[in-house]
């Protein structure tokens, strides 16, 4: 190769770097994120935008931050049993064969009707045994060919009221009395009712040393059955406070309590610091100002839709 080949070749690799070199130094103009094509104006990731509509549609409810009325409660534990007054266990009358089962465990029945037809032993005779009382068929304990004796054939029972029986602890005896009304629970929160205590009955368990308070529950939809559990919270004192929201609006986020502010379409997660509490009330000491809107009702839901906003903007 020639001498003048050699140096062209090199001028033009030093061209070609040159070109290079200005080439990965240069940078575009930056354009401003406003500007951006295709990308979300994301909202705060602690707020979530609902119309009215949509919020209205979902059961989710607003109320303004206001002075009111706490109620320190105590929580007891009960079960629902059969109001005693109107239970009846139905027997023969003579012993004898049950020759015919006429009525059976679930079914009405009025004062008079026929449940079974027993045989007696004495006179070989067929008498009725009837229900001497309107209400449900409880419990079948014959069935035919049986031997009717002593025992207790049918229980029948009107159910259209019921009693909810609670335990008082010894800490407590003294702060329940008859009249105090009750907030009756069932545990999986389906039912709720309230009642005053119909009685505190006299006598102490000998097993727990725990006092019965029994409250008298209205059932004509049917609705409590003998047997569940339930919570009873029992009102024993109350209290003003300048500012208190329904407890249904409180729920945790971050670790922390919190409600939902409402400003128009948009609801804004607000951690605050809650007093004094009942199962309809609760006492707002720091977050939330008289006069302020709040989710009071399915709150759940804005939380759901903060949280899954939340991780859509993490991703």
């Amino acid at each position: 190769m020639s001498r003048r080949n050699i140096v062209l070749i090199g001028l033009a690799v030093i061209a070609l770097g040159l070109g290079l070199y200005f080439f990965s130094g240069s940078t575009p103009e930056k354009v401003p994120e406003s500007e951006h094509v295709g990308e979300e104006d994301h909202a705060a990731p602690d707020t979530a935008e609902i119309t009215q509509e949509a919020a209205a549609k979902a059961g989710i409810a607003s109320e303004t931050v206001n002075p009111g009325t706490v109620r320190e409660t105590i929580t007891l534990t009960g079960r629902i049993t059969l109001n005693q007054k109107s239970t009846g266990q139905i027997k023969a009358r003579f012993a004898g064969i049950v020759r015919e089962v006429k009525k059976g465990q679930g079914d009405t029945v009025k004062a008079g009707d026929v449940l079974a037809i027993v045989e007696s032993n004495d006179s070989l005779q067929l008498y009725p045994v009837k229900s001497p009382l309107d209400g449900t068929i409880i419990s079948l304990n014959t069935n035919v060919g049986d031997v009717a004796g002593d025992a207790s054939l049918f229980t029948v029972a009107d159910i259209s009221d019921i009693w909810a029986d609670f335990h008082i602890f010894p800490r407590d005896i003294d702060r329940i009395k008859s009249g105090q009304q009750v907030i009756v629970t069932s545990f999986e929160g389906n039912h709720t009712d309230t009642a005053p205590i119909a009685v505190v009955l006299p006598v102490a368990e000998a097993s727990s040393q725990t006092i019965v308070a029994r409250v008298v529950l209205p059932n004509e939809e049917g609705l409590w059955h003998s047997g569940m559990t339930v919570r009873g919270d029992v009102a024993v004192n109350e209290k003003q406070v300048p500012l208190a929201i329904k407890t249904s609006a409180l729920q945790r986020m971050e670790g922390k309590t919190v409600v939902f502010v409402q400003t128009g379409n948009r609801y804004a997660m607000r951690p605050v610091t809650i007093g004094l509490s009942d199962p309809e009330w609760t006492e707002v000491r720091e977050g939330l100002k008289a006069g302020e809107a709040y989710v009071s009702k399915n709150s759940f839901m804005i939380k759901a839709d903060i949280g899954k906003a939340g991780a859509e903007h993490e991703d």
